[in-house]
């Protein structure tokens, strides 16, 4: 015989319904918001792949015939920009110049917002907010790499995308056959050669460092040989001065929030 407070055995309590409900409206919206998440990724890697196959003009170049009358002569070999800025800047005006590591799948534009810095942060190079970000320098940086350190930064995507890859360079044969970094703007093929890959600090090296001044400059190379560690290497083979242009690329380290892991090449001259 029941008693009138038993529960028909399957059935759920008041306070037990809810719970479930709650349990199942939260998986919805963790599905939801992966599937979201994974959606961004996908199209920011789509639009990158197709960047990265639209932007690249052809190299070919006609060479004029000499005129008849007149003997051919010598003159220097013309800048060939494999990179269609036109298409860049129809998408996107901000863009200025295009990050290259030959034998990585790093080929990004590199944007510069005109009032923003941290804008690039969380929009794609299409404008749109929300991760990946974007490729992107900081207007305290001159566009044409003429300042003694250009900052680049950009997202450690778990994918690999983006600088998700540069933590590749711990490796040390991984460093030594990645070495050379091309920077292509509308008029010059930059090439610089990476000498120090280094777990660095969180400090905002462009305001912590008077790069204007010698002793400035000397400071930062300083405390990238101080780096030393299993995570860090700093090679001497290539020289670096305070009269050199280093190109620093920066990330975020997973896990380690305190940490950005750079990259820093220095300018070996244009191709």
């Amino acid at each position: 015989m029941k008693h009138a407070h038993e529960k028909p055995a399957g059935q759920f309590t008041r306070g037990q319904q809810i719970l479930l409900g709650v349990l199942l409206l939260a998986a919805a919206v963790s599905v939801g918001y992966l599937a979201f998440y994974y959606t961004r990724l996908h199209n920011a890697d789509r639009i990158y792949q197709t960047l990265q196959s639209s932007a690249v003009a052809s190299s070919a170049q006609p060479t004029p015939e000499p005129a008849a009358s007149e003997p051919p002569q010598p003159t220097a070999e013309p800048v060939v920009i494999p990179i269609d800025f036109d298409e860049l800047h129809r998408i996107n005006p901000d863009i200025y110049a295009w990050l290259e590591i030959p034998g990585t799948d790093i080929a990004y534009p590199i944007a510069q917002h005109p009032l923003d810095d941290s804008y690039y942060l969380d929009h794609t190079i299409e404008g749109v907010a929300g991760l990946p970000g974007s490729i992107y320098t900081e207007r305290a940086n001159a566009q044409d790499f003429s300042d003694y350190n250009t900052v680049i930064y950009g997202h450690n995507m778990k994918n690999g995308t983006m600088f998700g890859s540069l933590k590749k360079y711990r490796d040390p044969d991984y460093l030594q056959q990645h070495r050379e970094i091309i920077i292509y703007t509308p008029t010059e093929k930059r090439v610089y050669r990476v000498f120090a890959a280094v777990v660095y600090s969180n400090i905002h090296i462009l305001n912590s460092f008077d790069f204007t001044d010698p002793f400035g400059r000397e400071l930062f190379l300083s405390t990238l040989s101080d780096t030393r560690n299993l995570n860090s290497q700093v090679l001497d083979d290539v020289e670096v001065t305070t009269d050199s242009q280093l190109l620093t690329l920066s990330t975020c380290v997973g896990g380690q929030p305190n940490n950005r892991y750079l990259i820093e090449a220095v300018y070996v001259g244009n191709e």
